[in-house]
């Protein structure tokens, strides 16, 4: 199983697909890991070469106690492409990832040959994480599971999917949690995303309450040059509620030509 060592985590990744294609990185939001990506990934696999990341504190990814940023996390998808032999690659990021992949576009846009950003956001309401970050840290995953839950998925989403997804949850490392939530508290891509200088793709999720398009979808792109624009019917975690309508919108936007 392939780990790779970055300052204060260790962070676990796949490598998927063909490896004689273009390089595709997959990152999660915050509360879920890789099988996020799972219902995306046998439309994907034929025509890239996918990298999946557990950012760090979630899924199989462990980290140091402590407020995390942007930088950091960034940091870490580069240690892993570095390690998994990939140079240059297009990057697709739900919620946090997209954050992550914002950070990276204006950090390393050199390594960055397109950004997909889904369900994500420039700023979010800094006093709002505070107190969940507190409250994660003081009483644990439970305590926020409810909100969360109410936040990532719509009323359409599988009943299978939702318990899924709050098992998931529920398990994971308060500090995890806790730790990439100062990251998105604490975030100042607002005003630096007019230097993203790769083809941008943004979408969003018309049942999404966290990020919809008004006030975070919009400002993406009234503010990252020459930024795309895709709607798909699914709420925040729209690999789940939305696989197909998500992997034909990476597919056109990263000029793949498909069979039929």
């Amino acid at each position: 199983m392939p780990f790779t060592d970055a300052p204060g985590a260790r962070v676990y990744w796949k490598r998927d697909g063909r490896d004689d294609a273009p390089a595709l990185v997959l990152l999660n939001s915050i509360g879920t890991d890789m099988d996020l990506w799972d219902g995306v990934m046998p439309l994907l696999r034929e025509y890239f070469a996918l990298l999946r990341i557990d950012t760090r504190g979630h899924g199989a990814s462990c980290t140091e106690p402590g407020d995390m940023s942007l930088a950091m996390l960034a940091g870490d998808v580069l240690a892993v492409a570095d390690a998994a032999g990939i140079g240059r690659f297009a990057l697709a990021g739900v919620s946090l990832g997209g954050m992550i992949g914002m950070e990276l576009a204006l950090r390393a846009p050199e390594r960055l040959s397109d950004l997909a950003l889904i369900c994500t956001s420039a700023t979010m309401d800094a006093a709002s994480w505070s107190d969940r970050i507190a409250k994660v840290r003081a009483e644990g995953m439970a305590a926020i599971a409810e909100l969360a839950m109410g936040r990532f998925l719509s009323d359409a989403a599988p009943p299978a999917i939702w318990q899924s997804v709050r098992r998931q949850l529920l398990a994971m490392e308060a500090e995890g949690y806790a730790g990439c939530g100062a990251a998105i508290r604490d975030m100042d891509l607002s005003g630096r995303i007019a230097g993203i200088a790769c083809p941008t793709l943004v979408i969003t999720g018309t049942r999404d309450t966290s990020t919809p398009l008004a006030g975070h979808g919009e400002h993406l792109l009234a503010h990252i040059p020459g930024a795309e624009h895709r709607a798909l019917d699914a709420a925040h975690l729209a690999p789940l509620e939305a696989p197909e309508a998500l992997a034909g919108a990476l597919l056109s936007f990263l000029q793949v030509q498909t069979h039929g």
